[in-house]
Parts: structure tokens; sequence; C-alpha cells
């Protein structure tokens, strides 16, 4: 029941300053975390983009993934992360195998509780063409690298170990609703969350 209840709930740099003045980040984040590491920097669209923090999403002892969450300057807050401009990353290591249902449910649910109700419906075709993209993956599976990349121009990424899978998804607004599924006010995990945002416990 443990295992069916985490499924059920979950989903399932940046070095850049003024006259080459690096950004001040608060603390190195936890890395290697639940044996997953996270590159310190990547690249995305052009951009330079660096590790703000990292998280596991777990259910006592029962581990889903870890989590990593790539900006270009440093956030704290929920709101620092979402008014940044410019690329992001939402990286997810899986821990354990996830039906494709699940996942679909658990992005449903996310989106719901931490999207304002007159909002939804403007997102509800895209979050139909998300679910297409999902549904015939059936299953991602222990140790699969999920990205969800906001490229500028372009919209939403979803790219499975190193696979592109279908088109962009246009809007940052759809991209802010499924980073409020980690980061907002009734996030997936709240630990998860702190995590992301640079805070250790």
């Amino acid at each position: 029941m443990q295992r069916r209840s985490l499924l059920a709930a979950t989903a399932g740099g940046l070095l850049v300053g003024a006259a080459g003045t690096a950004p001040a980040w608060a603390a190195a984040p936890e890395n290697p975390i639940a044996g997953v590491r996270f590159e310190p920097r990547v690249q995305l669209a052009g951009q330079a983009l660096q590790l703000n923090g990292t998280g596991l999403r777990a259910v006592a002892w029962f581990k889903g993934y870890a989590a990593g969450l790539y900006l270009a300057q440093p956030a704290a807050t929920t709101d620092d992360a979402l008014a940044q401009p410019g690329a992001k990353r939402l990286q997810m290591r899986l821990l354990v195998d996830v039906p494709v249902g699940e996942f679909v449910k658990a992005f449903h649910k996310g989106v719901e509780r931490n999207t304002p109700p007159a909002q939804h419906a403007g997102l509800a075709e895209r979050m139909a063409t998300f679910d297409g993209l999902l549904r015939p993956l059936g299953k991602v599976r222990k140790g699969d690298l999920v990205n969800l990349d906001l490229v500028p121009g372009q919209g939403m990424q979803f790219w499975l170990n190193g696979r592109q899978v279908g088109a962009a998804i246009p809007g940052d607004d759809f991209y802010a609703a499924l980073l409020r599924i980690f980061l907002g006010e009734h996030p997936v995990d709240d630990k998860l969350k702190s995590g992301l945002l640079g805070r250790r416990a």
C-alpha cells in the first residue's frame, strides 16, 4: 500500500552575472542524493544553468525519485524561480518503476492543486497533449532520467533518457504550472520543495 500511495502522490547555471561576475549561490546542494549525482552545471538552449537544489521524493523508507532544479540565477523562493526569464530544467532520476498512468494522474493532481482555478481551462488542451506524449511509454523505469525543459520561444520539452519525446508544448504558463507541482503552495513533497529551493535541513 505504501508503494501504491507513493506512485499515486508523486510524478510521479548559471554563472551569469554582470561584468562577468557570478551570482552568489546560497549553499552547495546535496549532491549526490540517494546515490544520484546531478551535474553542477548544464547548457540548455545556449544558456548556462546551475544546479539550484536537489531533493528526494520519499514516503517513509520508500524512495520514488531524486530531482534537481537548474536555473540561470539562484532562487530561494517559488516566486523567484518562476519569475526568472530564460531556460529552466527540472531533472528527475527514477528510483522505482512507475506505470505511466500513475505518472499522468500525479501531474494532473499537482496542477489542479497548485494552479488558480481560473487558469485550468487555458491549460486543459496542453495537458491533454502532454498526456498524449506520456501514455504510449507504458512505464517509466528505475534508472530512467527525465528532463522537463523550458526552452525560450518553444515551450516545454519532455526528454526521456536523452531522447526528446514529441514536440515542445508552448507557453511559459504551462511550464510554470508543471513546476508548481514541485514548488507550489501544495507541493508533492514539502522536503523535496525545500531541497529544490536550496534549503538544506
